[in-house]
């Protein structure tokens, strides 16, 4: 029997929505004071009961979008409802749906629609998770620490998070080596300073003084994905040509000093010794790569 793909009903799958529940209609007639609240219905909800979700994955709210949704809210009011859990008598917790919640306030609103679901910390936390993925746009540092929460705190393999976001696991585990990044490559990913392209070709390279070394280089040449690519394959060429096990491959210390010099000139470079004499070659690829050269070498 194939398996189902999940995407457009992932969510749905894990709320437990039923025929009924998906014919309801928002009732903007409710009377303020007067809302009933019902699991797996659609209530009119005083903002001020609400509290914020603290599983929400997305760290950064762009404040012009939300200003612009907070006057399309003043003129449209609100489209699709938010998601909430019960938590005592006129107390809620927001499940997903806070770009909605925090416009609303800002549009002047008392109340919202909203579902109201039965939901354990656990489930909460796959709700809200998988939702914002699947309907927010999050960067990509905000999706991969998502998908690592759902496997870690959510017991999820990788492809059953790939059946419950409609992605495959290839797709899944380019997210996730996103995190092996240096933390400054990350933040820049995060910030939009560099694209996914970019960062995927960084991680090719193993090393992380490497890495670095791309990234200054993509920041202060404005390199191409294609470029950093070919970067990339150039020292990953020299790490191999240093670890070959030949009769004249270099000592270990040998290697570690033509990965760095590598790194350092951006090109292959060659590191020859017998022990006691030996020679280093540093290629050029035209005369712009060699005078890129000598600016490092300060000649």
């Amino acid at each position: 029997m194939s398996k189902k793909k999940a995407l457009g009903r992932g969510l749905s799958a894990l709320l437990g929505d039923t025929p009924d529940e998906q014919k309801l209609d928002v009732d903007v007639t409710t009377p303020v004071g007067s809302h009933k609240t019902t699991n797996d219905s659609i209530n009119e909800i005083p903002l001020s009961e609400i509290e914020t979700n603290p599983f929400q994955p997305r760290q950064h709210f762009d404040k012009e979008a939300l200003n612009e949704l907070a006057e399309s809210i003043k003129v449209h009011g609100i489209i699709q409802p938010i998601t909430v859990r019960k938590l005592a008598r006129n107390q809620y917790q927001l499940i997903s749906g806070e770009r909605r919640f925090q416009a609303s306030k800002l549009a002047g609103l008392t109340h919202v629609p909203a579902y109201v679901r039965t939901a354990n910390d656990q489930q909460m936390l796959e709700m809200a998770l998988i939702e914002n993925i699947q309907r927010e746009n999050l960067n990509p540092i905000e999706i991969s620490l998502s998908y690592q929460r759902l496997i870690s705190e959510c017991n999820l393999k990788q492809e059953e998070l790939g059946d419950r976001v409609g992605k495959n696991r290839s797709t899944i585990t380019n997210y996730l080596r996103l995190l092996k990044l240096p933390p400054d490559i990350q933040i820049a990913v995060r910030d939009n300073r560099i694209s996914m392209g970019h960062a995927r070709a960084i991680i090719n390279v193993e090393n992380p003084d490497s890495q670095l070394y791309i990234f200054k280089k993509i920041l202060s040449e404005d390199l191409s994905v294609r470029k950093v690519e070919e970067l990339a394959r150039q020292l990953l060429a020299g790490s191999k040509d240093a670890s070959t096990n030949s009769p004249t491959s270099p000592a270990k210390e040998i290697s570690q000093l033509q990965s760095k010099l590598s790194s350092h000139f951006g090109t292959k470079v060659s590191v020859k010794s017998d022990g006691k004499k030996g020679d280093i070659r540093i290629p050029f690829l035209s005369v712009e790569d060699l005078n890129r050269i000598l600016e490092i070498l300060k000649i």
